[in-house]
């Protein structure tokens, strides 16, 4: 197997990897983990098999890329406008959310990609850790104004929960519906609302 590259990739070469990626997206959409067998995606992606792992080591490197990709796309739609809700809490708990009802809609996908993260690969590993601070960027843009002190560890702890909880759903352990109750409960805890009422005055009367 050959050595993935690592010096800058010139156009050509991003469009080879987008093609390899994309060709791995609609086999995972078809058939999950399984159906993403990388002599299909070179053939999909028009390519020899041997340039496939010029750019990547493994299928779980590949799956793991293409997530990177996905939630890289999410975050620039993010990006395009302001979460709604009026409090940290709310807008947190919207976006993710609103990341639980995209891959929702996608489910083989979806548990292709989550399997590969389990993966040893150390290339499968740097995507485990691009896709967090990726998660941690979406989160603590969310949050806005006011931030908390110690706003990287809650978006850190925050992008926990919404890992944990989507695998208990890729592997049917829970409904979306329970993954969205422990996403608030998340929240809550982590992000609480802040008083509405004016703060309240000094003690009257004796002790």
């Amino acid at each position: 197997m050959q050595q993935v590259m690592a010096r800058p990739l010139t156009r050509a070469q991003e469009e080879r990897r987008s093609r390899l990626i994309e060709a791995a997206m609609v086999l995972g959409l078809e058939g999950g983990y399984e159906g993403v067998q990388m002599r299909e995606v070179a053939t999909r992606a028009d390519v020899a098999m041997g340039t496939v792992y010029r750019y990547f080591t493994s299928k779980d490197h590949l799956l793991s890329a293409t997530l990177v990709s996905w939630v890289e796309q999410l975050d620039a739609r993010l990006a395009e406008q302001p979460a709604p809700g009026d409090t940290p809490g709310q807008r947190v708990l919207g976006v993710l959310e609103y990341c639980m009802r995209a891959m929702s809609r996608q489910p083989k996908l979806v548990g292709a990609v989550f399997t590969s993260l389990s993966s040893a690969d150390p290339a499968a590993v740097a995507c485990q850790q691009q896709i967090t601070v990726l998660m941690e960027g979406i989160i603590t843009r969310a949050m806005g104004q006011p931030t908390p002190p110690d706003l990287a560890d809650r978006a850190r702890i925050l992008g926990h929960v919404w890992y944990s909880a989507l695998v208990g759903w890729v592997n049917g352990w829970s409904p979306t519906s329970r993954v969205n109750d422990e996403l608030a409960v998340a929240v809550r805890l982590l992000l609480p609302a802040p008083p509405t009422g004016p703060p309240p005055g000094p003690p009257t009367g004796r002790p």
